[in-house]
């Protein structure tokens, strides 16, 4: 028998259930989880400062609603989250024309409100 007369045959690959989730057990962001309108027109007040992490406990309450964050750096945005990790939180944030994809490590939140 010759070598060339059998096709080659290499077992299909076997691909995962669902779309490929990013490291660290973050969800996908699914757009239809983005809010369909913006946020409210208005800056809020920033309450008191936390001077260690945020709890993720806390902001939890705040998933789905819109949220307004000021983080260590100086930076303040309204922000969407849609999942709260041990350390970190997962949404969208408003830059001023639409919401985009952004995470954020809950150690670099300052003080958060939402509504």
């Amino acid at each position: 028998m010759d070598f060339y007369s059998y096709p080659a045959r290499f077992p299909e690959p076997q691909l995962p259930a669902g779309p490929p989730r990013p490291p660290g057990g973050l969800p996908t962001p699914n757009p239809q989880q983005a809010p369909t309108s913006p946020p409210p027109a208005f800056i809020p007040a920033q309450q008191t400062a936390t001077p260690f992490a945020v709890d993720p406990g806390a902001i939890s309450l705040c998933l789905f609603r819109n949220t307004f964050i000021w983080l260590r750096n100086g930076s303040s945005f309204w922000y969407f989250p849609i999942f709260v990790g041990p350390r970190s939180v997962a949404g969208f944030r408003w830059n001023g024309r639409f919401w985009t994809i952004f995470g954020v490590d809950t150690r670099q939140i300052v003080s958060f409100t939402c509504f």
